[in-house]
């Protein structure tokens, strides 16, 4: 499959934690896209159980990227983020079709405020449709092993984070 080799796609996200499944997700995007960005979002309206920072140094070692890899904080409307980063291209994963109803409404929000930013969807592969966020941080506040779930950096991160507390 040849790159769009000029193509800056944003994955935009609040990764708290970053799972196996986004992984997955921008591990597809670089076959495809020149240069993929994940967007970590630092949303006020939500408490997050990693901070930002904990979060953007979790998935810069979750893996050795290539340079076309990069990761970045971004606040307020994410298609002003995108005009800042000159990309015309959201990905957003879907994993079930329960995902699907919220994210077709960002998609066309999204599109409405930016008409030349398109939204892609990807698909992890089907050992990752289970698997989120929320789910993989109960699991863990339960004692339950997180492994294969997520990078071993943050199922280290999850388990300190919770016997320390």
């Amino acid at each position: 499959m040849a790159k769009a080799a000029s193509t800056v796609v944003l994955y935009p996200g609040s990764f708290d934690p970053v799972t196996m499944g986004h992984i997955d997700v921008v591990e597809r995007c670089l076959k495809i896209f020149g240069r993929v960005v994940v967007a970590v979002l630092k949303n006020p309206q939500k408490e997050p159980l990693f901070s930002l920072r904990e979060r953007i140094a979790m998935i810069r070692a979750a893996r050795r990227w290539p340079q076309n890899f990069s990761v970045e904080a971004f606040d307020g409307l994410l298609v002003d983020f995108a005009k800042r980063k000159r990309s015309n291209i959201l990905v957003r994963g879907l994993r079930e079709i329960s995902d699907f109803e919220y994210e077709f409404q960002m998609a066309l929000m999204n599109r409405r405020l930016a008409p030349r930013i398109e939204t892609v969807f990807m698909m992890p592969k089907t050992d990752y449709t289970h698997v989120s966020s929320r789910l993989v941080k109960e699991i863990a506040f339960l004692g339950g092993s997180v492994k294969g779930l997520v990078p071993a950096v943050v199922a280290r991160a999850l388990r300190k984070k919770y016997t320390n507390q």
